[in-house]
């Protein structure tokens, strides 16, 4: 069975920024003319430079096998080397392998440099001579039965592999590969979540709320007619429990510095002052607000963003988030409807992945002025209270970072995309430990989150207002096993592909999953498990568990608490 993609041979690109400015090499994608086909043949492909790709290449390459690394930009680390460097550890003791060497190499597990990432990333790959090759975009994928034979990427290389990884923040190797997805919030009822669905009452209930203040969401304050201000969704909310096609919002993870030489927050083009007319009306709303510019539970405090030397993300209820506009991010659909009843699983590509890939472009670059117009409106528009708009101003850009792309990350945070769906799903009884898993490939433990998936109106004691929706954190009481069955797919779908990032979760659990350090924990064991595989010339999902576990603990992965 072939998989064949068809791609266009012209490609204009508008950036975001004047070309005499550092930000036009800021972008997420730029299509390239297809090359003559040129075979490539390695042990094992892994597509994904993030962490769990990284992880993945350099333990099969220390086991012997030859692999090459796909990258889709000109970098390595995904979101470690991009920004989020304020590591979401968890317990730090469940952390083992190679991502407890490279936290002890940086010489920190938090706030340490996206640039001394990257260059550690480099080094270690270096050590273990795997081929990293940049700015490779995935065409097309070969299949016969359940195997794949070849992937194929814009370049017009074509790499032969005994086993695949699909190391993507997206999931879009294994979509290309047919293999069963999800996108979006499952119902509660579908695996009996508390915390699954729409509008969950567990956590987070009056966190980035608007303070729980009565804002008109109206342009003219309780003048329906007048419309919607911008960044507030005109879908229909559904019920609490109900599941959705959204996902939790995407952001920059800004790296900030308030020292001198610091980088002032410069106007994008496409600034567009009405973007942020929700955000002007509640900075103005109530005298007894008070701003943070960090995270807050405390009654009356917001945001509204988060200003800190080094990596600074999201928080408050408007903020760096950008809610709702990353919907069509993971495969290049989206359907705003509710539902009670799971819909069957997807397969295959929605969206050819050169048209997906453009898609995602324009929504990358939407992201950018978003973030940045945000900032730039923080720190110079006169409906900013003077105190608040002084305090943004004594941060900038951070000049020693990203200076290819104009000292801003060259990375999206994509919190999440497609989810694989196998024949073993982690859910939030796993997060709890309720649920035994004998199949241990590493562990997680941080808490269920998830950032907030839609912006809507609501009628709140009834007033018509507005609120923010999905955003939720609940501790897990202790680590916990993640299985390696949840990083396979179904044996008739595919046997020569592992997915140690896109795995196979429910929205609850994935939220708890999704750090860079259990990537790299569930990479290093995707390489052990490939090698494994390879070398009994067998499945992915028939390999000797206990033996497996067995290396995975000699690598120094802990398996159990």
């Amino acid at each position: 069975m072939k998989y064949y993609i068809l791609f266009c041979l012209t490609f204009i690109w508008v950036p975001v920024f004047a070309s005499a400015n550092p930000f036009s090499e800021l972008y997420y994608y730029r299509a390239i003319k297809p090359a003559a086909l040129k075979s490539l043949e390695c042990d094992l492909a892994v597509y994904g430079g993030t962490p769990a790709g990284v992880a993945t290449a350099i333990q099969a390459a220390e086991m012997g096998k030859k692999v090459l690394l796909f990258s889709f930009n000109n970098h390595v680390g995904g979101l470690t080397s991009g920004g989020l460097t304020a590591t979401d550890v968890g317990k730090g003791s469940s952390i083992g392998g190679l991502a407890k060497e490279f936290y002890n190499r940086i010489g920190r597990i938090r706030n340490f440099s996206p640039s001394a990432a990257e260059k550690l990333y480099l080094k270690m790959l270096k050590a273990a001579r795997v081929k990293v090759l940049f700015r490779r975009c995935l065409i097309s994928v070969e299949k016969k039965g359940s195997r794949i034979l070849t992937a194929t990427m814009d370049t017009g290389e074509r790499v032969q592999a005994k086993v695949f990884v699909d190391a993507t923040y997206e999931g879009d190797l294994f979509a290309a590969a047919g293999v069963s997805y999800y996108v979006g919030r499952e119902p509660s009822s579908t695996y009996g979540e508390s915390l699954g669905g729409q509008w969950q009452t567990l956590s987070y209930q009056d966190v980035y709320q608007f303070c729980r203040l009565p804002i008109s969401p109206y342009v003219i304050p309780g003048d329906p007619d007048s419309g919607l201000l911008p960044e507030i969704s005109s879908d229909p909310a559904g019920k609490p429990g109900e599941g959705d096609f959204r996902v939790q919002a995407y952001n920059f993870r800004m790296y900030l510095s308030n020292r001198p030489g610091k980088i002032t927050f410069p106007k994008p083009i496409g600034y567009d002052l009405n973007r942020y007319a929700l955000l002007g009306r509640f900075l103005n709303f109530d005298p007894r607000l008070r701003w943070t510019l960090h995270y807050t539970i405390t009654p009356m405090t917001d945001g509204p963003v988060q200003m800190r030397n080094g990596d600074s993300n999201n928080a408050g209820s408007f903020s760096s988030d950008y809610i709702g506009g990353n919907h069509r991010w993971p495969d290049g659909t989206y359907n705003p409807v509710s539902f009670a009843k799971l819909p069957a699983p997807r397969r295959g590509l929605s969206v050819p992945l050169p048209e997906l890939y453009q898609l995602r472009e324009d929504i990358f670059q939407d992201h950018v002025t978003y973030q940045l117009g945000l900032v730039y409106f923080l720190a110079n528009d006169p409906q900013v209270p003077q105190s608040l708009q002084e305090r943004v101003n004594r941060f900038g850009l951070d000049p020693k970072e990203f200076v290819e792309t104009g000292h801003w990350p060259h990375q999206l945070y994509v919190r999440e995309g497609r989810r694989m769906l196998s024949d073993y799903v982690m859910t939030q009884a796993n997060c709890e430990s309720k649920r035994p898993v004998e199949d241990s490939i590493g562990l997680a433990s941080y808490p269920m989150d998830s950032h907030s998936c839609q912006r809507v109106v609501v009628e709140e004691e009834g007033v018509i207002t507005v609120r923010n929706e999905g955003n939720m954190g609940y501790k897990c009481p202790k680590a916990y096993p993640i299985a390696y069955r949840s990083i396979v797919p179904k044996k008739e779908e595919c046997t020569n592909l592992l997915v140690p990032l896109c795995l196979s979760a429910s929205h609850v659990a994935y939220g708890s999953i999704r750090m860079e350090p259990v990537f790299m924990i569930m990479g290093q064991s995707a390489g052990v498990a490939a090698s494994m595989a390879m070398d009994a010339n067998i499945p992915v999902q028939d390999i000797d568990m206990d033996k497996l576990q067995k290396l995975l603990k000699a690598e120094g992965q802990v398996l159990q608490n």
